[in-house]
């Protein structure tokens, strides 16, 4: 089990999750340890620039989405960082909220 096992788990079954995602990669949109709300991903398809709840090969991140391509959707970090190409049933959750 991954680290946001148990917030995949809520938002797959529609609740809205809010929790403290540690370290440095997304830095200038969330710091380690802010407080983030994420609500199920729903009908509406993740844009260019939203940051996201899903998975890539096999690993958990709270990063952004960095292109789209149909529903397939390169994911990275806000530092530059790559992570790769995940499609929508990968994509859990959109952070809507992110405070001290």
């Amino acid at each position: 089990m991954g680290w946001a096992a148990q917030y995949i788990a809520a938002l797959k079954s529609g609740q809205t999750v809010q929790f403290r995602p540690r370290g440095a990669s997304m830095v200038g949109r969330i710091a380690s340890g802010q407080l983030v709300t994420v609500e199920p991903i729903g009908a509406v398809l993740p844009a260019k620039d939203e940051i996201v709840l899903c998975k890539v090969n096999g690993n958990e991140y709270l990063h952004l989405v960095k292109a789209v391509n149909g529903k397939r959707f390169q994911i990275g970090n806000n530092r530059g960082g790559i992570n790769g190409w995940t499609t929508l049933v990968q994509v859990f959750g959109r952070c809507v909220k992110v405070e001290p």
